[in-house]
């Protein structure tokens, strides 16, 4: 070893070689809070808002500028909060790098602060050492548990030549090596870079963008013709403004994005009292959108313990010696796989025979030594190292038996001073959870199909499969590198913390909503790139940060509650979206058709404002609607929600028209009861369309929430009572009002007739 510790570094190399790769340790580019909530505000819906609060300031209309200013610093902060937990990853993963290391400098072994490695540090690992960095072997051997960084559930062995990766723990052996690889250029470290990179585009985001862009494409043609129409007809300008900027203020959608921030954060409240919770309120949103699901295997689908799931005698051997033989060869509180034979002869109540000499698992001749008293040796370990004569019919029946059923095969022989037996196999395994097959079973009921995606070997991976139900073609790690179509393979084996992140992407681009379950280090970047990435309530701090929704409790039901209770959420939200459509299309339109049949804007920008704040934004209330989640994942279909709530959007239109006129022709109402009238027709049309809509079948077939009545019977209550007393408009009538509440009831009917009919078309159609 001597040879090789020349190869050691000087203080001074070191040094240099610091300087040139930097410390030992994943970079902070985490943004500040600021810097974040100016990212909020710096988007094309903010900007929206933004310019309306700027042409009303301008205009003098202070109260309005506030108020659309609050609602767009409610939407940021809340949405910011809830995410800031998303962003602990990268600082869980560089805390895991601070370990001390020994490393041989200036000729001595010194202790050091693993920070200070560089490539090319001659390092010693030893039993129970975190591995510092990227290490190759130069001598020794050892077994070192990775299984949260590639998924594999045992220790592996590494030999001389072999690389141990930063973050693994060995388990057995000792050795010496050379860093190969620091910081952000491990093997843990890019794992922490894809954490940092990786971000998957909400399709709420998508949504909203879509809304806003329609609408604007829409009402654009409609204000621009206003105004067109407000110059030939010889309107002053002074007199244009205020019917630019109702119409402004009827086109944009100023709730919208708060409305979907507070649906999520509702539906993050009620899953938080179950067992899931959510770091990111976009993932609750995406959960009902989520087609296919990326499941892990170890720790998700499998238990994450080793245990014996067979054991084989040959020769008349029973198993109660097989077993005891192989205890005999192990000790307490070493190995994982001794620990759970010797728990295992506890819970048999098995004698196990006390040997005089025993020498421990060596990973390079891979087996354990029990010598006895008689000079017998007992050995457990690899088949290979144990037996050199062919194996007869009986026992290789038995092994290919064990390793079809996915389990690690452990032979056990008794020597004596001439001949080796082969007592008997022991299956070691790690078994699947008691909840994974109907987990994917009631998965694939509600539509979402599920894949298995795990660092253990393709056998071990076909097997586990097969037991929890997922059926298809198994993808190794080689054939994943050049792979284009992932929806050919239900199960991909071997595979690395880069190719999961790929996976994920792959199946994004052809079109999945994805979700990813997992449980360790490996499983973070992942977990970020999915719309819904989901960590297990044993999983690692990386995984959980890194994740949009985190178990609390074990098992996987919270699964089935987060796709439920987002569907839920998409309904409430998708109601509201195509509400807002129909407000703002039957808004900006009426403005238009008022201005051609009176010449004068029937609403006055005082009195938009009022329809924002008490309509528009009470309707919030849906959020808080009682809802029944989908059998299916849902879609935002923006083409046909703009195209509904513009049939929606007509009707009420159509009825509000003939309201105007009605006023006009038959009541004779002067200009200023008019524009009252307008108010009041718009402000209970609109909150009849809600009941419509909220509503698949006869809007009377459930009773909405309390929150969303209490919100209707303040709007009515508070509309007629403006408009009764004359309160900022014009007053009517007592029996203008009864007669405008009446007519309300039976387009209330009307509605729901056209959206049973429009319904009806879509089903023959689509």
């Amino acid at each position: 070893m001597s040879e090789k510790i020349e190869q050691g570094l000087s203080a001074a190399e070191a040094a240099r070689l610091l300087q040139q790769f930097g410390a030992n340790a994943i970079a902070d580019t985490s943004e500040g809070w600021l810097h974040a909530l100016v990212a909020k505000l710096w988007a094309p819906l903010p900007w929206m808002l933004e310019a309306t609060i700027l042409l009303e300031l301008f205009l003098g209309h202070g109260p309005q500028a506030l108020i659309i200013s609050v609602l767009l610093m409610f939407n940021a902060v809340l949405g910011l909060s809830q995410e800031a937990r998303a962003k602990d990853a990268v600082a869980v993963l560089r805390k895991t790098l601070t370990v001390m290391a020994a490393v041989w400098r200036d000729g001595i072994w010194t202790r050091i602060d693993a920070s200070g490695l560089v490539p090319g540090d001659f390092v010693k690992l030893a039993l129970g050492a975190v591995v510092p960095a990227d290490i190759k072997l130069a001598a020794g051997s050892v077994m070192v548990d990775q299984s949260m960084l590639t998924g594999e559930s045992l220790p592996v062995e590494r030999k001389p030549g072999e690389l141990v990766y930063a973050g693994a723990m060995i388990r057995q052996g000792e050795a010496t090596g050379i860093v190969v690889a620091t910081g952000a250029r491990t093997y843990f470290g890019k794992t922490a870079s894809l954490v940092q990179d990786a971000h998957g585009v909400s399709g709420e985001q998508r949504a909203v963008l879509a809304v806003v862009r329609d609408l604007a494409l829409v009402n654009g043609v409609v204000v621009l013709a206003m105004l067109v129409y407000a110059h030939a007809i010889g309107r002053t300008f002074d007199e244009t403004v205020p019917l630019l900027l109702t119409a402004l203020l009827a086109s944009i959608p100023v709730a919208l994005p708060s409305t979907f921030t507070l649906a999520a954060a509702l539906s993050s409240r009620r899953l938080v009292r179950g067992s899931v919770l959510p770091t990111r309120l976009a993932a609750i949103n995406e959960a009902a959108t989520m087609s296919l699901l990326c499941s892990d295997k170890t720790g998700t689908l499998t238990q994450n313990a080793l245990s014996i799931q067979n054991i084989v005698g040959f020769g008349g051997v029973a198993e109660d010696a097989v077993l005891a033989a192989a205890a005999a060869a192990s000790s307490e509180g070493g190995d994982p796989v001794d620990q759970v034979i010797i728990d295992a002869t506890r819970a048999r109540r098995v004698a196990v025979p006390i040997p005089a000499h025993f020498e421990p698992f060596d990973p390079a001749r891979k087996y354990a030594e029990a010598r006895l008293a008689d000079g017998d040796l007992l050995r457990k370990g690899a088949l290979g190292a144990l037996i050199s004569v062919p194996l007869s019919a009986e026992q290789e029946n038995a092994r290919k038996h064990l390793t079809e059923a996915g389990c690690r095969v452990l032979a056990v022989t008794r020597t004596n001073a001439t001949t080796t037996v082969l007592l008997g196999f022991l299956g070691l395994a790690d078994p699947p959870r008691e909840d994974a097959a109907s987990l994917i079973t009631a998965l694939r009921d509600l539509g979402v199909r599920v894949v298995m995606v795990t660092g253990d070997a393709p056998e071990t991976a076909a097997v586990i499969a097969k037991a929890v139900g997922i059926t298809g073609e198994v993808c190794d790690s080689a054939a994943l590198e050049n792979l284009s179509a992932p929806d050919d393979y239900s199960v991909f084996a071997g595979v690395f913390p880069e190719q999961k992140f790929r996976l994920v992407k792959l199946f994004q681009r052809d079109g999945h909503v994805v979700g990813m379950c997992g449980d360790g280090t490996n499983d973070a970047p992942a977990l970020r790139q999915a719309q819904m990435g989901i960590a297990v309530s044993t999983a690692t701090d990386v995984a959980k940060a890194a994740a949009g929704l985190v178990l609390t409790l074990p098992g996987l039901a919270g699964i089935l509650d987060a796709i439920r209770e987002g569907r839920a959420a998409f309904h409430r939200i998708r109601t509201y979206t195509l509400s807002m459509v129909v407000r703002k299309i039957a808004f900006v339109l009426y403005l238009a058709l008022g201005l051609a049949i009176s010449g004068h804007a029937v609403l006055t920008p005082l009195l938009m404002v009022l329809l924002l704040i008490v309509n528009d934004f009470l309707t919030m209330a849906i959020t808080t609607d009682r809802a029944l989640p989908s059998s299916h994942p849902r879609h935002w279909r923006i083409g046909r929600i703009v195209g509904e709530g513009g049939i929606y959007g007509l009707a009420t239109l159509g009825y509000a028209t003939l309201m105007l006129q009605i006023g006009r022709g038959f009541w004779h109402l002067p200009l200023a009861e008019i524009r009252t009238l307008s108010f009041l027709t718009l402000m209970l049309a609109i909150q009849a369309s809600v009941y419509v809509i909220r509503e698949e079948r006869w809007f009377w077939s459930s009773a909405p929430s309390i929150w969303l009545a209490v919100a209707t019977v303040a709007t009515v209550a508070f509309s007629l009572f403006v408009a009764g007393f004359g309160i900022l408009m014009a007053p009517l009538s007592w029996n203008i009002l009864g007669i405008t509440i009446a007519s309300v009831f039976l387009f209330t009917f009307l509605l729901d007739l056209l959206k049973r009919t429009v319904a009806l078309v879509e089903r023959q159609i689509f």
